[in-house]
């Protein structure tokens, strides 16, 4: 029975033989979930893999991740896939621990085959881990050591929002004085971005290829344009550095990057918004706009910087708008209705024409859930976040030779029809050799933490959970979070019958209620 739950309590009086030695005590029984394990490791070849073999990989998992339990079993399965994979990418190497992006080396990597294009996104996900110590060593690694220091050419090689990610990470486990460390290296490296980017307009500048992003039908390997992304970024890292220098006592600092935050902020909203499209779109190297709708235009709302009451969220319109971005297996990183829209089949296989790509669609989801807790708007809904999620969940599956459809993620879908297209065009050309498997590029544990069941993690000693679950689910749980230095379990039971813990919503810190409502809402509670 797919995620049979017992209340931790009940789990040896009732299954003896079962008595959970391994697990902590909490809501969910673990042993509930291992069959998916099971199948993963029995249908993954294990050619390559990282630093935790595939033998060890539910034993690392009973050990370090949240657990799951939803009416959902495409949902939790995909849940408990994305850990399996991220795993996989976890390295034990002579720098300490190294996250990858590609299980296979590639040559645009860097020592350890590590490459900094989704170290935003890898912190995003691993800092629900319980075992800290692979985020931190693979922060020092990009910030502090050796070839892989964070103002040397492979760290700057692609865009990102380093600062940023890791005050997100201190918002979810409190750890200021890790946080204060990080702080010297974390300024060299906005420093460093001015001197190499920021141009006299105040803005700074990207060619597509180095925000990960190449042949966008806005840009170029070679063209140096404005682009919402980076810039975003970079208002996001200002915003980040500003906190921490107040953490610090370091008045002066403070409001230096306030002051950058908001004139990033500032022109943002002026020069990429274009009136006529009702969008955030790249400036070109003459100044004119690209005048092309792509996905990166919603980058701003990850980092909540669009002001609220200007009318910006009405860009939201063309996420399920079939002309828009909205596909079977998408969203589209540009719009369809566009005369260079493509999934094309010569050039590139990494294009961002068209095709779906995981990396966007976690930016997106993530920045959807930021306009659905903050934003007055009446563009787009709970329920459009929940099939944009529902889409993104399905496409992660590749059907096997023998017929088999496993969880899968890859490097980027045919929208259109959820052929992994990348991995298809190699194959075509026989060029094949594994690149993408299990691509580590992208989130979606994180997705479900803090969009789906909603925990928003914040400064204070207050816990918020606003949920954007369906509100036909009758029952979900999420256990063994870790937040703040407690652990964190949040429930909904709509008859109390499903966890014997009482109706409704229900939020937990290290086994004492702290917070309860009736409905699937807004609660918070206090540590």
């Amino acid at each position: 029975m797919t995620g049979r739950l017992l209340p931790g309590l009940l789990c040896a009086a009732l299954f003896p033989a079962l008595a959970c030695a391994a697990d902590p005590p909490g809501l969910l029984r673990a042993e509930d979930f291992r069959h998916y394990v099971d199948a993963l490791n029995q249908s993954d070849r294990e050619d390559v893999n990282g630093g935790i073999p595939n033998a060890e990989a539910w034993t690392w998992m009973t050990r370090n991740v949240p657990f799951l339990a939803c009416p959902d079993s495409e949902l939790e399965l995909t849940y408990y896939y994305r850990w399996w994979a991220y795993r996989k990418h976890i390295e034990k190497t002579g720098a300490g621990y190294v996250i990858t992006e590609f299980l296979r080396q590639v040559k645009h990597s860097t020592d350890y085959n590590a490459i900094s294009c989704a170290l935003g996104l890898h912190i995003a996900e691993g800092r629900w881990l319980h075992d800290a110590r692979y985020l931190d060593a693979y922060v020092d690694f990009w910030l502090h050591s050796g070839e892989g220091g964070g103002l040397q050419e492979h760290f700057h090689q692609f865009s990102g929002w380093l600062a940023d990610a890791l005050y997100d990470r201190w918002l979810a486990d409190g750890n200021q004085p890790r946080l204060l460390v990080q702080y010297a290296g974390l300024r060299k490296d906005y420093a460093a971005w001015e001197q190499e980017r920021l141009t006299p307009s105040g803005l700074f500048w990207q060619r597509d290829v180095s925000d990960g992003m190449e042949s966008s039908i806005s840009g170029g390997r070679k063209v140096k344009n404005l682009r919402p992304t980076i810039n975003s970024y970079m208002y996001a890292n200002a915003r980040a550095l500003a906190a921490i220098a107040g953490m610090a006592g370091d008045a002066t600092a403070r409001a230096a990057y306030e002051h950058k935050a908001a004139a990033l902020r500032k022109l943002t909203q002026e020069r990429f918004w274009n009136p006529k499209d009702q969008f955030f779109e790249t400036v070109r190297e003459d100044g004119n706009s690209a005048n092309v709708r792509e996905q990166i235009g919603y980058t701003p709302w990850y980092f909540d910087l669009p002001a609220q009451g200007k009318g910006f969220e009405v860009a939201w319109k063309q996420l399920m708008d079939p002309q828009g971005f909205y596909a079977p297996y998408g969203p589209t990183t540009a719009e369809r209705r566009h005369p260079e829209f493509a999934i094309a089949a010569q050039g590139d296989d990494c294009q961002w024409n068209g095709p779906s790509w995981p990396f966007a669609t976690s930016i997106t989801l993530r920045a959807l859930a930021n306009v659905l807790n903050a934003y007055p708007q009446n563009s787009v809904s709970a329920k459009d976040y929940r099939k944009t999620l529902d889409i993104y969940t399905r496409s992660q599956r590749l059907k096997l030779a023998n017929g088999q459809v496993v969880p899968w993620v890859d490097e980027n879908l045919n929208p259109l029809t959820g052929v992994w297209w990348a991995r298809e065009l190699k194959l075509r050309k026989k060029t094949y050799y594994g690149r993408g498997d299990h691509y580590n590029h992208s989130s979606y544990a994180d997705l479900v933490i803090t969009g789906l069941v909603g925990l928003r993690p914040r400064a204070d000693d207050v816990v918020e959970v606003n949920p954007l679950a369906p509100p036909e689910w009758d029952w979900f749980a999420l256990d063994r979070v870790p937040y703040h230095g407690r652990e964190l379990s949040i429930l909904w039971d709509r008859t109390g019958e499903r966890f014997q813990r009482g109706k409704g919503l229900r939020i937990f810190a290290d086994g004492k209620e702290i917070a309860h409502a009736a409905t699937l809402t807004r609660t918070t509670g206090r540590l």
